[in-house]
């Protein structure tokens, strides 16, 4: 797919969806051609193969792409980096194109979007992503990763017990999450303590940069196991 200018935001017969905004060459750098492929990819196939709802191609940059991309550099250079519940690729796809120097496993149950991620990640050339077909309570390898993410998949209390296993002792979970994101914290009080985990915090990410900044849920693993029940 060729790339297009900036104002028609990468997509080309396509209706109704976002122009890219001009953050976006600041969020993606030399990397914003890649960006602009999986935009109109995204946009073209999304909602006919159920990965994105109608109402999203009016806002698929600044909620969905920049949303993610924007977070790309709390991850660690070189390290291993799991997505739980991958989906569309948001963040999983987004972040390995924002984050070359960066092992992305994409964990994902479903057929139909791990059918999508491996046809996105060979049409990318994205050799740094690894695409699991299984939940993450499937998850063979043991706590190898060196942090992971995820982004509306549930809440924090939920999703401490399906990601905190996949973590190396002193790993890190890097959650996108919404307004409600201390709360939800507060809300996860009892499952924090159970699985040791420390510096837990909301941090807001892109403001000053892109249109509305993402707030993320920072958590550190214990070098001791937790004590799962």
């Amino acid at each position: 797919m060729s790339d297009v200018s900036r104002e028609t935001g990468g997509v080309e017969g396509v209706e109704g969806v976002e122009p890219e905004p001009a953050s976006a060459s600041v969020v993606f750098g030399e990397r914003i051609a890649l960006a602009r492929r999986f935009a109109a990819a995204l946009a073209a196939h999304g909602e006919e193969r159920g990965l994105i709802g109608p109402l999203e191609p009016p806002r698929l940059w600044n909620r969905h792409i920049l949303n993610s991309a924007v977070v790309a550099p709390l991850f660690p250079a070189g390290g291993r980096v799991g997505d739980v519940g991958s989906g569309a690729g948001l963040p999983g796809l987004v972040l390995a194109i924002a984050r070359p120097d960066v092992e992305w496993v994409l964990i994902e149950p479903m057929e139909r979007r791990v059918a999508w991620l491996r046809e996105q990640q060979t049409a990318l050339g994205l050799d740094n992503v690894e695409v699991v077909r299984a939940r993450s309570e499937e998850w063979k390898h043991g706590s190898v990763l060196d942090a992971v993410t995820a982004r509306a998949v549930s809440a924090l209390r939920t999703l401490i017990p399906l990601t905190v296993p996949l973590l190396r002792p002193g790993g890190e979970l890097i959650l996108l999450k919404g307004a409600n994101a201390a709360n939800e914290i507060a809300a996860a009080e009892k499952t924090i303590r159970k699985y040791k985990l420390s510096d837990v915090r909301v941090e807001v990410v892109g403001d000053g940069v892109i249109a509305e900044p993402t707030r993320v849920i920072r958590a550190t693993r214990s070098p001791r196991p937790p004590v799962v029940e």
